[in-house]
């Protein structure tokens, strides 16, 4: 499952487009110091948009951790959206990229195939996520997954869940049934390239998974 995202986009572009959309965000702990990052990974801090009581298309902006620790001690940095309700804690993760990783077709290759999907004609999305306080770390948030669609199935057999901009406003507003907003995009919104091993953009896995 995913445990790498892309954020390259700076924070002040996107907050002047969600400004357009007439989405109101909040900055209760001031603009969050991001820098531009290839890769943030699990218990890394990153900007996400929580909801906000009394408010629709309204949301507060604030950096938070990656992941907590699950019963077990392992990080709980995917979730699993099926059969769940999800009637609270309810945020977005900002993003410009996210990865999978397969296994090598070359068996002398020791790192796994790294494959960046972004989103076709859009330069950032978000990404359906929770929040949760944990005792120690304070608050922290995890990725929801679901079933791979269309893109994601050649890669894995699940995947986290990007929304598409007029779902953003539904997700953080709990009156939506989460089965509502939560779902597959259609086949082609996003475009796949391998990181590692470098290739063109046009390649595509030759593999069954």
């Amino acid at each position: 499952m995913c445990n790498d995202y892309r954020l390259e986009v700076d924070v002040a572009a996107m907050l002047e487009e969600l400004e357009a959309l007439h989405f109101k965000v909040g900055l209760p702990e001031g603009t969050p110091n991001v820098p531009p990052r290839a890769d943030i990974k699990m218990t890394d801090m990153a900007p996400i948009i929580r909801g906000v009581e009394g408010g629709r298309a309204a949301g507060d902006l604030v950096n938070r951790r990656w992941s907590w620790p699950g019963p077990t001690g392992k990080p709980v940095y995917n979730f699993r959206s099926e059969g769940r309700t999800f009637n609270a804690h309810r945020c977005l993760i900002l993003a410009d990229g996210f990865y999978e990783f397969t296994k090598p077709k070359d068996p002398k290759q020791k790192r796994q195939d790294k494959w960046l999907f972004t989103m076709k004609n859009r330069s950032w999305f978000c990404i359906a996520e929770i929040w949760h306080a944990h005792p120690d770390l304070g608050e922290a948030f995890t990725m929801l997954t679901t079933g791979a669609g269309p893109d994601i199935a050649p890669y894995h057999h699940r995947q986290i869940i990007p929304l598409a901009r007029d779902r953003w406003v539904d997700w953080l507003d709990l009156s939506v049934p989460a089965q509502n907003v939560l779902g597959h995009l259609p086949a082609g919104t996003l475009t796949t390239t391998r990181v590692y091993p470098p290739s063109p953009p046009a390649d595509q896995p030759a593999f069954a998974v």
